[in-house]
């Protein structure tokens, strides 16, 4: 799909949204939140509405039921459910099909957002273990245990599944399954769904040639993010996302037309960069914000995410230097590569600005 195709969220992590009930009489429900339409078109899970329902709009009858068959299909093959190791083929319905809702302001889909999985499992089982394939990106997962009112969340990586959760039993999340899961997520929403922010951080690699100018930016970026993600998170300070995501694609324009018009970094650099960073760290609560903190666990997950958002911009600066560290003491590096590149990211940010203010669609 075309960068241009349909509009680009500053945080755009697909995340899906699932609630196992392990009911008493031996029967289990889980409610999985996701991109029908999505699935029955072979399409990623971020795909808008506004592409999927056109396609939905030409099909005949058989060719949408195909594509209802495909979605479940992806269901049953991509999603692993287990009880005490062996796995169980649950049945799956769209409730949604024939009346789906939509969130306010955005395009109701034609299949719906949920999938419902419905089966038994073996009342003597001791374990219950959930997963997904990469397919349906990072996993918010709810298990509740109706046998004895216990329950537990998790918040998993692409493609990981869930420890094995104990029935009949509480359990309780420890802090270094959290602080790593975090991690994990934080570097995922760098690489590689947080276009938005590798763009910025190559911004601030290409002006530097020289190691001290790029460690001071990135240093007052990091400063900054981290102060208003931990402030946002306990609720001190935030502002709308509407307001936070058009100023992160203005960051990007700027550094990147600044890397154009000045040839090494200037005093006020820093300044901007650190204010920048303010933004960014909002943009990062959003993130936090949907994924929601395990109880209990506020910190340890904080600060995992944290440091995996750093982990993936040193990872983002250690690529640019493989690529192009080569060619930063040609003379023809400034003309061949940082304004060319510079004048690309600048072009994007200034679209995703207009795009995100609903300038344009």
């Amino acid at each position: 799909m075309s960068l241009w195709a349909a509009p680009v969220a500053a945080h755009d992590l697909t995340i899906t949204r699932v609630v196992a009930v392990i009911k008493a009489d031996g029967t289990f429900l889980i409610d999985m939140r996701v991109n029908v339409d999505a699935l029955a078109l072979g399409l990623p899970s971020s795909v808008h509405a506004d592409v999927t329902a056109p396609l939905f709009e030409e099909m005949t009858p058989e060719e949408l039921a195909e594509a209802v068959e495909r979605a479940h299909r992806t269901i049953l093959h991509r999603v692993h459910i287990r009880f005490d190791g062996e796995k169980v083929v649950p049945i799956v319905t769209f409730p949604e099909r024939e009346h789906p809702l939509s969130a306010p302001g955005t395009e109701p889909l034609v299949l719906g957002q949920t999938a419902l999985l419905i089966g038994r499992y073996p009342k003597d089982a001791d374990e219950f273990t959930f997963g997904v394939s990469r397919a349906f990106g990072a996993l918010q997962l709810t298990i509740f245990d109706e046998t004895n009112a216990s329950g537990t969340k998790y918040v998993l990586g692409v493609g990981e599944d869930a420890p094995p959760f104990r029935l009949h039993q509480p359990v309780a999340e420890k802090q270094g399954f959290a602080f790593g899961r975090y991690l994990l997520l934080g570097f995922e929403h760098i690489l590689p769904r947080g276009l938005d922010h590798i763009l910025f951080v190559l911004g601030l690699y290409l002006l530097s040639t020289r190691l001290r100018p790029l460690l001071v930016q990135i240093t007052c970026f990091t400063v900054a993010h981290s102060v208003t993600l931990a402030l946002s998170m306990t609720g001190v300070a935030s502002l709308p996302s509407g307001v936070v995501e058009p100023l992160i694609a203005v960051s990007i324009a700027y550094v990147a037309i600044e890397n154009v018009i000045v040839t090494e970094m200037k005093p006020w650099r820093p300044v901007v960069v650190f204010l920048f960073g303010l933004l960014h760290g909002m943009g990062f609560a959003g993130v936090l914000h949907n994924l929601g903190l395990p109880e209990g666990q506020f910190v340890p997950a904080l600060v995992g995410f944290n440091l995996g958002v750093e982990c993936g911009q040193l990872a983002v600066v250690l690529g640019a230097f493989l690529v192009l560290g080569w060619f930063r003491k040609r003379k023809w590096y400034r003309n061949g590569i940082v304004r060319p590149l510079s004048v690309a990211i600048a072009l994007v940010g200034m679209y995703w600005a207009v795009q995100r203010v609903g300038l344009i669609p």
